[in-house]
């Protein structure tokens, strides 16, 4: 089932859009997409969340990032307090509307860094969350010049949260054009996103950073805060869940295109990651 375009109208008298939408019984499953950056806080409600290949529970006080084009949807189980209904919070801005606030402001640095994070999709921390979350409730009922300050005063505070998680595999494209031109670290991660179908070994890509594979073990997980296993297994994962979710090719032949060459080893490690086998996450999908 693939994503619809979903088209995001701007009031004449804003730059950026928002809406506060009440969703009773349940917020459905939409898998859709835009090209903005969409902020959305998840009230009185429990469920899963999908954005990219990211599939996890939500729960009241849920909010997240999207970078542009991340295809998303929250589908609800239950209620927090049944004689509410769910209430969803939502701000879309575009890339350019962005670039223009923090090319021109040097105080707004920190946005452009978690905006350009927002490409994995960004869940706040409780604290974060806690520390804007009467913000993002009010702005709906302000003038548009108070809700701009607003919405600026938001996204400075949640560019501080040193504990928003990315919650999508890392992206599937090289990070740069020239990988020899980077850093170590560059140098490595281009490669693992070239070549990570491929059987690794790690005094191969330890002589590729110049280093011992002790040293390059404390550098990457320093860097990605993962483990050369789990960022190559996320990888392929994340692929997998996108063949998964476009086409109907068989889940033996995905395995063996995304680096398995163990059907049972593949579903192990799916199903270790999203929490369903690969049969069952393709039915989430299922038109």
């Amino acid at each position: 089932m693939k994503p619809y375009l979903e088209k995001v109208t701007v009031a004449d008298d804003a730059s950026w859009s928002m809406v506060r939408v009440l969703r009773d019984p349940a917020i459905p499953f939409e898998w859709h997409h835009h090209p903005e950056y969409e902020l959305t806080l998840t009230l009185n409600s429990r469920g899963r969340r999908f954005i990219g290949d990211h599939l996890g529970g939500y729960d009241d006080g849920d909010l997240v990032l999207i970078g542009p084009s991340l295809p998303h949807t929250w589908a609800s189980s239950s209620k927090i307090d049944s004689g509410r209904p769910h209430l969803v919070m939502v701000i879309w801005f575009r890339p350019e509307w962005a670039r223009g606030l923090t090319g021109l402001l040097t105080e707004l640095r920190s946005v452009a860094g978690m905006l350009e994070r927002s490409a994995r999709g960004l869940k706040f921390s409780r604290d974060a969350t806690e520390r804007v979350r009467a913000k993002i409730e009010a702005i709906f009922d302000k003038p548009p010049a108070d809700r701009l300050l607003d919405l600026i005063s938001v996204l400075l505070t949640l560019a501080g949260d040193d504990e928003a998680e990315p919650l999508t595999a890392p992206s599937r494209a090289p990070l740069s054009s020239v990988a020899s031109n980077g850093s170590r670290i560059d140098r490595v991660l281009d490669y693992l996103h070239a070549h990570y179908t491929d059987d690794l070994r790690i005094d191969d890509i330890a002589r590729l950073a110049a280093l011992s594979p002790s040293g390059f073990h404390r550098m990457f997980r320093r860097h990605t805060r993962l483990t050369l296993i789990e960022y190559v297994t996320r990888l392929r994962i994340g692929e997998a869940c996108a063949r998964l979710t476009e086409g109907n090719k068989p889940i033996a032949h995905i395995a063996e295109l995304v680096g398995y060459r163990s059907l049972a080893n593949f579903g192990r490690q799916f199903k270790a990651l999203k929490g369903l086998t690969p049969r069952e996450y393709r039915g989430r999908f299922a038109s």
